[in-house]
């Protein structure tokens, strides 16, 4: 199992980013799949999880009405659509399986992806 995330960057506040967690040695549509982050010196935050059984989606406090979260079955893919982005959603990202509706637990996650919010 391998999960690829991408799509990070530099950008201002109140811009947008979209990230992309790929998923090979696996059917996607098997797992649920959610993002977390971890911003520089602080502890790792759980942000959303998208479930395999009905698609709901679950979000942190902290992005909610900001970020969505969408999956691509046929093509192995997840997706973290950030809009008006803040300097505390500054962290690298990455992405993770079995997650769930508390957002406490993710598992086989590979290499994040850096998103830095900054004027």
């Amino acid at each position: 199992v391998q999960l690829q995330a991408s799509g990070g960057g530099l950008v201002q506040p109140g811009e947008s980013l979209r990230l992309a967690c790929v998923a090979s040695g696996l059917y996607l549509d098997h797992y649920s799949i959610g993002w977390f982050r971890q911003p520089p010196g602080k502890e790792r935050e759980g942000v959303s999880c998208i479930s395999h059984r009905d698609g709901s989606t679950y979000y942190a406090d902290s992005v909610k009405g900001r970020f969505t979260m969408s999956r691509e079955n046929g093509e192995n893919t997840a997706y973290l659509q950030m809009n008006s982005l803040r300097p505390e959603d500054t962290a690298v990202y990455y992405c993770g399986l079995d997650c769930n509706n508390e957002l406490g637990y993710y598992r086989d996650w590979g290499e994040g992806t850096q998103v830095t919010v900054s004027s």
